[in-house]
């Protein structure tokens, strides 16, 4: 009778995220959000060094002239620039969306818990040993680089006798960050290769190349597609460990493929626009507050919200002080970090 009651409660609980989604308001924001950052791509290819107007972009899209020099800047530097930071934004923003409900942690974020680190530690090893890599080993290593920096900070902050908490999480993760940042400058400097990471520190996708894209989509389109097949058992491990097994939830499989997922996600984001933080801490908690707490609607939010603003932040980061760029990093950091201070400080909210 008490398992029973249980299961009821379970079930309950289950029933109650469910009525707090809000499935109507999720595909109004699909189908606005798809047709603005449609439009946010469109514009950010058109302004620039050289403004180049709408119609010239269309043209180009639907009829490439390689003869002509504002098709070429287009086609070959502007197009997989902003696709690039499109995906990007998605990836990290899905990544930290799949970490807040897996972990239960709202302060989750891929660059907070030591992921981005590590991946950029990795490849400034790879510059530094193997510096005639293929793109495809790159990609490879930033994601056992991610991979490593999340290992240690999970492994540092489980030392503690009272177990893993939100803060201490993020501050084992920020120690780990700082230890990886450290040992990276220090490669950089005995080998010469700052110049080379100068890129990656900073954050940005003006080196994206459609050969990069040709790598890494299909591998976090499948990645993404993953994160929204498991978004359900997401929700269900968003209640508590004791809620998801009560309602059958294969537990140990579900938390393997969202750490594989989270891994392909983060490590190849950072081989791509270098390692940006803040992204998979703000976005997740504002699709949460648009659409409710159903992973269902809150992942497929996420990749759109995501990617939008990245796109936004690399177009401010062209035109704030032409020609010179601003790193992308830093202009996200300008709303993150007061947003992370929010969240602290509030003890971090629902998950």
């Amino acid at each position: 009778m008490e398992w029973s009651n249980q299961q009821m409660d379970e079930k309950e609980q289950l029933r109650k995220v469910k009525e707090t989604a809000r499935p109507t308001v999720g595909i109004w924001i699909l189908s606005a959000g798809t047709l603005m950052l449609i439009f946010s791509l469109v514009l950010s290819i058109s302004l620039g060094a050289a403004d180049i107007d709408f119609k010239t972009v269309w043209g180009t899209v639907f009829n490439f002239n390689p003869e002509l020099v504002e098709h070429q800047i287009i086609w070959e530097l502007r197009m997989p620039r902003v696709i690039g930071a499109a995906i990007v934004g998605s990836c990290f923003a899905v990544s930290g969306a799949l970490m807040q409900g897996m972990t239960r942690n709202p302060l989750a974020d891929s660059g907070l818990l030591g992921l981005n680190a590590g991946a950029a530690f990795m490849l400034a090893l790879c510059f530094a040993f193997f510096p005639g890599l293929s793109y495809t080993y790159v990609i490879l290593f930033s994601f056992l680089g991610a991979a490593l920096g999340a290992g240690i900070v999970y492994g540092v902050g489980s030392l503690s006798e009272n177990g893993l908490t939100p803060i201490r999480l993020v501050l084992a993760g920020a120690a780990v960050s700082a230890l990886l940042g450290a040992l990276s400058e220090g490669i950089a400097l005995y080998y010469e290769i700052g110049q080379d990471l100068a890129f990656w520190y900073a954050g940005g996708v003006s080196g994206t190349t459609w050969s990069h894209l040709k790598v890494v989509t299909p591998w976090l389109c499948i990645a993404i597609l993953g994160a929204i097949a498991l978004s359900r058992s997401i929700t269900i491990l968003s209640l508590g460990e004791e809620v998801a097994i009560g309602l059958g939830e294969k537990m140990g499989r579900v938390k393997i493929l969202s750490a594989i997922i989270i891994l392909i996600l983060a490590g190849a984001a950072v081989s791509v626009v270098g390692a940006v933080s803040f992204v998979g801490l703000i976005v997740p908690h504002l699709a949460r507050r648009l659409v409710g707490h159903d992973y269902r609607w809150i992942i497929p939010t996420s990749a759109l919200l995501g990617a939008l603003l990245v796109v936004f932040a690399d177009l401010s980061a062209r035109i704030i002080n032409p020609p010179y760029e601003t790193p992308i990093g830093a202009l996200i950091a300008l709303i993150g970090v007061p947003f992370f201070l929010y969240l602290a400080r509030k003890g971090g909210g629902q998950v």
